[in-house]
């Protein structure tokens, strides 16, 4: 979705200076651009890395409809502002009838789970979840030495599972309770819910109205943020490599008075004004050699403007600059990117914000295979009694395979799993999936897909966070 030829063979003076730079054309730059025009501010830039707009919304052509790559629900409809957005635009009916959702959970020996138990342990997990939330809703304290989500969800499973006699029902029903733990890492975006602070898990507001499609797709959203900017106000292909935001002299002056605490009302994220620093001032010694210290490096053309230096050489100068880099790539470049250094607390949040991976996997029939009344089917893996080698266990990561039509279905995978799968070719997690669906609904004649179509988050090699997709074709007859 987008435009990939948007500005990328603009020429611009290398020393172009604009009131405003937006860094990064996802939905939140795109927000930032419409923003300003509403305001009659119309002398801005868009850089965006990619050679797209879209930033992590994509989609791709498949035989029967497109899919969403990136980002697939909106979350919450009172007070969400993407929903006012796609209602404005009738991207959205005003009456949403969910369709039926049937979900039908078996074990790895393809046996089924009777409905009655699944809609038991789905309700007690709820009920677990919302006792987490709890803790930072009602400021008290959890149980000594339980510290994570994951830690007191197993914890309330294990009590629950006491009262049972039997053992093969409490270990049914902890089949279940770890899968919708795996489930809550791909909602969470975590490797495990051991990693998610208990205390602070309520501090989410999760808007009502619960999650909306938008029947032409995701990725319609982007056409009415970008209908009002002008192409060339966009230039693709433009990572960013240096964001230089404060003046030599001021950061000498900031760098010699730090006294290494930054106040959490601090604005100084733009650059301040030399004018105010008054020129017979007297420096003391040390700020004087300093300042001819710094005469051997290189000076910023324009002393009172942010300069924006781009990977293919360019370079651009505004008042102010809006940064709507993804907090993947800040968490890699946060340290080199700004010059100077972001305040001490802002790199400290950014480290402390969790950044995991969460993978789609697509996977296109021929033909439909699924029982019509079917709409996902939970996968109940068993507990390894030991360690297993990543190789030989990644697959068991993956919760649940849902349909998003007849014919194409949809599984996740989360966290340290997810990244070696991104290792694998595309044949490979193909059969792997259909051996999968093979084993649990415990029917061998379960065809091959058509296609197989995977995303994943981060593309290790290069500067900017990206949502890559890669597939693999082959025919029945292989």
């Amino acid at each position: 979705m987008g435009d990939e030829n948007l500005g990328s063979s603009e020429k611009c003076n290398s020393s172009k200076k604009f009131k405003v730079i937006i860094i990064g054309c996802g939905i939140a730059g795109l927000s930032s651009a419409n923003y300003l025009l509403q305001n009659g501010m119309e002398d801005f830039l868009i850089l965006e890395a990619r050679k797209r707009i879209g930033g992590r919304i994509i989609s791709i052509p498949m035989k029967s409809h497109n899919v969403e790559l990136g980002a697939n629900w909106i979350h919450g409809v009172l007070g969400n502002p993407i929903f006012e957005l796609a209602m404005s635009h009738n991207l959205v009916n005003i009456i949403n009838i969910p369709k039926p959702h049937k979900v039908i959970a078996a074990t790895e020996n393809g046996k089924q789970v009777p409905f009655g138990i699944l809609h038991e342990i789905h309700e007690a997990y709820v009920c677990f979840l919302r006792r987490c939330e709890e803790y930072f809703l009602c400021q008290y304290l959890p149980p000594p030495d339980i510290h994570s989500v994951g830690e007191h969800i197993n914890l309330e499973a294990t009590l629950y599972l006491e009262r049972l006699p039997s053992s093969e029902e409490k270990k049914l029903r902890r089949l279940i309770f770890d899968c919708l733990l795996k489930r809550e890492t791909c909602i969470s975006g975590c490797h495990s819910m051991d990693e998610v602070d208990l205390l602070e898990l309520g501090s989410y507001t999760e808007l009502q109205g619960g999650n909306i499609m938008i029947p032409s797709g995701f990725s319609s959203i982007l056409d009415p943020l970008k209908k009002n900017i002008n192409d060339k106000k966009i230039l693709t292909n433009h990572a960013v490599r240096k964001i230089i935001w404060d003046s030599d002299v001021n950061q000498s002056l900031k760098s010699l008075d730090d006294t290494g605490e930054e106040s959490e009302d601090s604005d100084q994220t733009v650059i301040e004004d030399n004018s105010k620093i008054s020129p017979d001032k007297s420096l003391k010694p040390n700020i004087e050699n300093s300042l001819q210290d710094m005469t051997q490096q290189p000076k910023k053309k324009y002393n009172n403007y942010v300069e924006i230096v781009c990977e293919n050489g360019q370079s651009f100068h505004a008042n102010h600059v809006i940064c709507t880099i993804p907090l993947g790539v800040l968490k890699e470049k946060a340290s080199s990117l700004f010059e100077p250094k972001l305040p001490s607390y802002k790199i400290e949040s950014i480290e402390k914000l969790l950044f995991g991976v969460v993978d789609k996997i697509y996977l296109e029939y021929e033909r439909p295979f699924l029982n019509p009344d079917i709409t996902e089917i939970m996968l109940l893996w068993e507990t390894p009694t030991t360690p297993e080698d990543m190789s030989q266990s990644w697959y068991k990561k993956i919760y649940s395979f849902s349909k998003v039509s007849e014919t194409l279905l949809l599984g996740w995978v989360s966290g340290k799993e997810a990244e070696y799968m991104e290792t694998l070719s595309m044949e490979e997690v193909a059969e792997t999936c259909t051996k999968i669906l093979r084993k649990f609904l415990n029917d061998p004649f379960v065809p091959e897909p058509q296609k197989c179509v995977w995303s994943y988050q981060l593309e290790r090699t290069a500067l900017y966070e990206r949502i890559i997709y890669c597939n693999c074709c082959w025919s029945q007859s292989k």
